[in-house]
């Protein structure tokens, strides 16, 4: 097969417009709920541009981004100490059973050659990166609630919460929490599905003829 710039990268590629296409989607329905609950209180509506840029719509975005990145983060760390007999998703129960080949040395990335602190932080740069997106969705979700906080404050005529209040609101952790529970409920079911399941070709899967008793993929 013939190697494409997309063949190399298709799977990115792909995933990356299915997310451009649903953020988009909601970008529409949004507008168009909250102009809906703008009319059942009477007020005029507002444009497509403005919606974009208020409190409602990157609430609605971070708080999901949040939520994503905490999963992948806390998931990348939480597998490299724990182990889950049998499932595809875990390093294998035998440490001697990993691979660990080593690489040349003028094939490996310059900053794990450097050493040092540069080499620490290479080596758990896909962590760090994924809580670093959680922290600056977590402070994106919590303004832009915050902005949405206050439009509703406004409209119904009572006190505007200063940012320190609004982070210890109920309400605010009440849309991380909805949103945390289902992420960690979506790990632990791939990671215990795959125990019993098989994906043929997919490498979140184990070899469809391997036993249920195999660790790792």
């Amino acid at each position: 097969m013939k190697d494409t710039f997309f063949r190399r990268n298709g799977l990115s590629i792909v995933v990356l417009a299915m997310m451009l296409a649903a953020w988009t989607a909601q970008a529409i329905t949004g507008h168009a709920a909250h102009n809906q609950e703008l009319s059942e209180h009477g007020e005029a509506h507002i444009g497509w541009i403005a919606y974009l840029a208020s409190g409602d719509f990157w609430s609605a975005t971070f708080e999901n981004w949040e939520s994503e990145f905490l999963q992948m983060g806390v998931y990348v760390l939480l597998t490299v100490w724990l182990r889950q007999k049998g499932s595809a998703e875990s390093r294998p129960m035998d440490e001697s059973e990993e691979e660990n080949s080593p690489t040349p040395e003028h094939l490996q990335p310059k900053a794990w050659r450097h050493g040092g602190v540069v080499r620490w932080l290479y080596a758990n740069s896909l962590s760090i990166a994924f809580l670093l997106l959680f922290a600056g969705s977590f402070a994106g979700h919590l303004l832009g609630s915050w902005r949405k906080s206050i439009g509703e404050a406004i409209e119904h005529h009572q006190p505007v919460e200063t940012l320190g209040q609004y982070a210890l609101d109920p309400s605010f952790w009440f849309e991380s929490f909805q949103n945390w529970q289902s992420e960690f409920l979506a790990v632990f079911s791939l990671v215990v599905l795959s125990i019993f399941l098989r994906q043929k070709d997919s490498p979140q899967s184990k070899p469809v003829d391997a036993p249920n008793s195999k660790t790792g993929s």
